[in-house]
């Protein structure tokens, strides 16, 4: 927790005042400034000094030098001298996966939905991101289709209002559940988004071939251009529909790799950084399949400078990767899940209730290059009250009062605080 509070107060003075940068050139630049504001108070002593006489017998209205003047001056030149600051932070979190229960813990007295409370106590985080991204795992296709949970998830659009609210810019869309609900629900999904959020990127499915062919999305800001691919490994069996193959962005080994390895290329091309957020994995597994190190493998050979996976529905291990050449990538094989209603009552539910915020800044090192300067993961935990509604806490803050409430004991007698952490341990180390 106090990572986290840190990097608040981090993001708050970024806010307030940009940072000065390190270069020689800049220092430089920065000793000569306060020299010639040295040089001018000492002017304008002088000059004082010397009509102060002058002064005395002049009208009332005359201008003169002052304090306030000279502190106007010493700011213009010190704003002269600041930069933009030359790094981003980014956070993801994994799968928001609305079962019914989630889904009816939103609806409100007059029918409609609020979502707001999935993410009360960690939207401050969230906010303070530059670049902040969700996997919804569940499309949000509109009540004209019946919402519903498991195996064909269909989820209120105020789920996204929530979303934005708590302050994520860019929405993964390309999930094994994309199209539970057939190509009208991704349609729906995407004009809700363009119609309400144009601002907001949603990743992962595309309404034209020249959506997918053509468009990476890229984030700017700060001098940095980040670009973000999002695939998912299969459809639950479905098939693309036969008007709109290019639907949803598959990442089918030995057919996809083409594609997507002209993807990494164009992101490349185009951006500082990329980032690619594959659906991949085995449910319910902590470690790291077979098909997930193929296709690092490719990420790896062609640029990718950082993974974030999600699907799996637990948390799965971290860790640096390096080619033959010296380029280095990170990833984050599986966030875990953000939320979750399972009903199931097998044991170790916990793995399913414990998730992560990644949490990573990128710049600009010596050479200019952009790539990760600092990296970490947050653990969290989806809580259940006796009203059954759900939200989800950091594991730093979670009690052993809370976990002893949390009614998905009532489907696993052993979830625990210390179940919790073991999990994490056991995946993250300590």
């Amino acid at each position: 927790m106090a990572k986290i509070k840190e990097r608040l107060k981090k993001k708050k003075r970024k806010k307030v005042a940009s940072y000065i940068l390190g270069c020689a050139g800049v220092s430089a630049f920065v000793i000569c400034m306060i020299a010639l504001i040295m040089a001018s108070v000492l002017e304008h002593n002088a000059a004082a000094k010397e009509t102060s006489d002058k002064r005395e017998s002049s009208s009332a209205g005359e201008p003169e030098v002052t304090e306030t003047a000279l502190t106007q001056e010493r700011e213009e030149a010190e704003s002269v001298s600041e930069e933009p600051p030359q790094e981003l932070q980014i956070v993801m979190v994994g799968d928001m996966l609305m079962h019914s229960r989630v889904i009816d813990s939103g609806k409100q007295e007059d029918g409609t939905y609020n979502f707001d409370h999935l993410f009360a106590n960690v939207k401050d985080f969230i906010q303070a991101a530059d670049i902040a991204i969700v996997n919804q795992e569940t499309i949000m296709g509109g009540k004209e289709l019946g919402y519903s949970g498991y195996p064909r998830f269909n989820s209120p659009y105020e789920l996204a209002d929530a979303e934005v609210k708590a302050g994520f810019n860019v929405i993964l869309h390309a999930t094994n559940h994309t199209t539970d609900k057939g190509k009208e629900a991704v349609l729906n999904c995407m004009d809700y988004w363009d119609s309400n959020y144009p601002e907001v990127a949603y990743l992962g499915i595309n309404k034209t071939q020249e959506e997918q062919d053509n468009k990476i999305y890229v984030f700017e800001q700060n001098g940095i251009k980040v670009a973000i691919l999002n695939y998912t490994y299969t459809l639950n069996g479905d098939r693309m529909p036969a008007d709109m193959p290019y639907l949803v962005n598959l990442m089918k080994k030995g057919v996809s790799e083409e594609r997507i390895i002209a993807d990494i290329k164009r992101a490349e091309e185009i951006a500082d950084f990329t980032i690619v957020c594959p659906h991949w994995g085995t449910e319910y597994q902590l470690t790291v399949s077979s098909t997930q190190k193929y296709w690092t493998e490719i990420f790896l050979e062609n640029g990718v400078d950082l993974v974030m996976g999600t699907h799996p529905h637990v948390i799965e291990p971290i860790e640096w990767v390096t080619d033959e050449e010296g380029h280095q990538m990170l990833v984050y094989y599986s966030l875990g899940n953000y939320v979750n209603g399972t009903s199931s009552t097998k044991d170790n539910l916990a793995q399913r209730m414990v998730g992560g915020i990644a949490d990573v800044t990128i710049g600009r090192n010596e050479a200019g290059e952009v790539v990760v300067l600092e990296q970490d993961v947050v653990p969290i935990v989806c809580h259940i009250d006796e009203k059954d509604s759900y939200t989800v806490y950091y594991l730093d803050d979670y009690t052993q009062e809370q976990a002893q409430e949390n009614r998905i004991r009532l489907q696993d007698s052993a979830f625990s605080l210390d179940a919790c952490w073991d999990v994490v341990h056991q995946v993250w180390g300590e």
